[in-house]
């Protein structure tokens, strides 16, 4: 059943962007009919582009090189590329549509059609060259989010609990120590007594993660109280059990389908992901399984990875839920997806007594790029009263 669902799942994303590559390596042929060299120089790099995500994938699989790195650095990048130039091929197609429906286009276009075509060759390149270079350094560069939430619920040993959640870090080959190295220093500056990792600690396969001693880096998080996390939905498909089995070796407590005390002052629930089913082969507990020995005169928080299903929270007395997964898209306009996707795609929200907030994560998956909103390390200042 999980190598079935592997391999309808994989079927079907390779299928979306073995088209979505066509139709815009055509469309970008078609820009360049009367470029003859320049057509065949064209089409060599740009099916290099289209082929380097997949084949660096299943390189590093294999066996991690250089060259299998260059080629995920590559082809995730093109990710980021091929989107926009497949939003404004589609654009153009459309109003092209509409000019052979109701003609409107000015003259200047429809009697120098090779220049016209020259210049939109430029500007459209231009456009994409700039939104992937502002996307990516955006994507670099995380900033501190802070929330103050109140609990009515009365805790003897402490009045406040500084909480820092990081979700979605994607660590491996596009994520690697550099890059962790400054998430934990923002971590670090805020002083934590607790730490929470809602899900998509790594990317995918551990590899790569591996091979850089990445553990040794996590190792650095500085937390009075520990730091615990969850599975997310990379962790099942990169492989579950070394992902949890590589962060227990290296100081992080993974709460899977259980409950975790921090010294009387809050009780800590983490869920499966909900992709266990599908990529694990196994039902999650239920959330009234979960709660059924939880003290509830306690603060209970909740980690949840993907935000389905908010409800269930404020039902059975959750006080914090914290989720991630969605990225709130990522990439500009994908936001507006995720928004219809998902009851908070992103931001806090309060429902009945319980607090929630979806974290839009603070790293990427696929290209290092984000376009929709910028990473975040999320503060979270509780009080008790």
């Amino acid at each position: 059943m999980r190598k079935l669902s592997f391999a309808i799942f994989f079927t079907v994303a390779l299928s979306v962007y073995a088209l979505i590559n066509f139709y815009v390596i055509l469309r970008g042929w078609e820009l360049l009919s009367l470029h003859t060299a320049l057509r065949t120089c064209y089409l060599a790099i740009a099916i290099v582009l289209a082929a380097a995500f997949i084949a660096g994938r299943i390189l590093e699989r294999i066996r991690l090189t250089w060259f299998s790195t260059a080629l995920v650095w590559i082809g995730s990048f093109w990710l980021a590329a091929m989107t926009y130039f497949f939003i404004i091929a589609m654009a153009i197609d459309i109003l092209r549509l509409s000019n052979y429906v109701l003609p409107w286009f000015p003259s200047f276009l429809i009697l120098h059609p090779a220049q016209t075509k020259d210049v939109v060759v430029l500007v459209v390149t231009t456009l994409v060259a700039f939104a992937v270079l502002l996307g990516h350094l955006n994507a670099i560069r995380p900033r501190i989010r802070t929330l103050n939430l109140s609990i009515r619920k009365t805790v003897n040993n402490a009045k406040s609990l500084n909480i820092v959640a990081v979700s979605d870090i994607h660590l491996g080959t596009i994520i690697g120590k550099s890059r962790l190295t400054r998430i934990i220093a923002l971590i670090n500056s805020l002083n934590a007594d607790l730490v929470l990792l809602p899900g998509d600690v790594f990317d995918e396969d551990i590899g790569p993660v591996i091979k850089e001693n990445l553990g040794e880096t996590l190792r650095t998080i500085q937390s009075k109280r520990g730091v615990i996390a969850i599975t997310g939905n990379h962790e099942y498909i990169g492989g579950e059990e070394a992902a949890c089995r590589y962060l227990n070796d290296h100081g992080i407590i993974v709460l899977r389908d259980s409950s975790f005390k921090i010294d009387g002052l809050c009780t800590v629930v983490g869920r499966e992901d909900l992709s266990s089913r599908q990529f694990g082969g196994k039902e999650r507990k239920s959330l009234d399984t979960l709660m059924n020995n939880v003290d509830l005169r306690l603060p209970v928080i909740l980690l949840d990875h993907q935000p389905f299903h908010l409800e269930d929270a404020e039902r059975h007395g959750v006080d914090l839920q914290l989720s991630g997964h969605t990225h709130h898209g990522q990439l500009w306009p994908f936001n507006y997806i995720s928004q219809k996707i998902f009851e908070v795609s992103w931001g806090y929200k309060k429902k009945g007594t319980t607090h929630i907030y979806v974290s839009c994560g603070v790293g990427t998956w696929g290209p290092p790029v984000r376009t929709g909103n910028r990473p975040e390390i999320v503060n979270i200042r509780l009080s008790f009263d």
